[in-house]
C-alpha cells in the first residue's frame, strides 16, 4: 500500500501521523454531519484520510470509526437544533445551504417512506444528510435517529474505503 506521506517535509508527517490527525478528521466530519463543509465535497475525506495516514487494516478501521462517530455527532447536532429552532428558521439562516423547494422535497420523502430514509439517504451520493431536517421535525425518537444515521453513515463511508483500498492495492 502507498502513502503520500513519503515525500512531505517530517514536521507535517509527524503532525498527520499523530492523535492530531485523528481529531482534525473528526472534527472535518462533525462539520460534514452537520451540513457546515461546504468547502469539500465529503465523498473525499475518507479516501484523502487514507492517502495521507495510509490504508493499513488497523488505519482503514480506525479512520472509519472517527468518520461514523464525527458524521453521526454532526448529524444528531444538526437533529436538535431542527428540533429546537424549526424550519422556517433553519431556511432563513445564512449557513444553511438546502432550498425551501429541495427541503420540500426531502420532507415528502420523509412523510412517504419513514425513518428508513435516512440511513438510505446517508448512504448515498448528493443527499448524505438531506433527512436529517425533516427527521428533526418528525416525532422520531433521538436514539433512533442516531443508530439509522450512523448505519447510512458507515455504509456510505465503508464503501469509499473500500473503494480507495481497492485503487490502493491495484497501483
Amino acid at each position: 500500500m502507498t502513502t503520500g506521506l513519503g515525500t512531505m517535509p517530517p514536521y507535517l508527517r509527524d503532525l498527520l501521523t499523530s492523535d492530531l490527525a485523528l481529531v482534525a478528521l473528526f472534527v472535518v466530519f462533525v462539520l460534514e454531519g452537520a451540513m457546515l463543509m461546504y468547502f469539500m465535497p465529503s465523498e473525499l475525506v475518507v479516501p484523502g484520510a487514507l492517502a495521507l495516514l495510509g490504508a493499513s487494516p488497523a488505519r482503514v478501521v480506525t479512520v472509519l470509526g472517527v468518520a461514523i462517530l464525527g458524521a453521526t455527532v454532526g448529524q444528531y447536532l444538526l437533529f436538535r437544533l431542527t428540533r429546537r429552532v424549526g424550519r422556517a428558521y433553519l431556511l432563513d439562516s445564512r449557513w444553511f445551504r438546502v432550498s425551501e423547494d429541495r427541503l420540500d422535497r426531502f420532507e415528502g420523502w420523509f412523510d412517504r417512506w419513514g425513518p428508513v430514509v435516512v440511513p438510505v439517504s446517508n448512504a448515498l451520493l448528493f443527499t448524505r444528510g438531506m433527512l436529517t431536517v425533516p427527521a428533526g421535525l418528525a416525532d422520531l425518537d433521538d436514539r433512533r435517529f442516531v443508530a439509522l444515521s450512523a448505519l447510512g453513515t458507515a455504509v456510505f463511508e465503508s464503501v469509499l474505503a473500500g473503494l480507495y483500498v481497492l485503487a490502493d492495492a491495484t497501483l
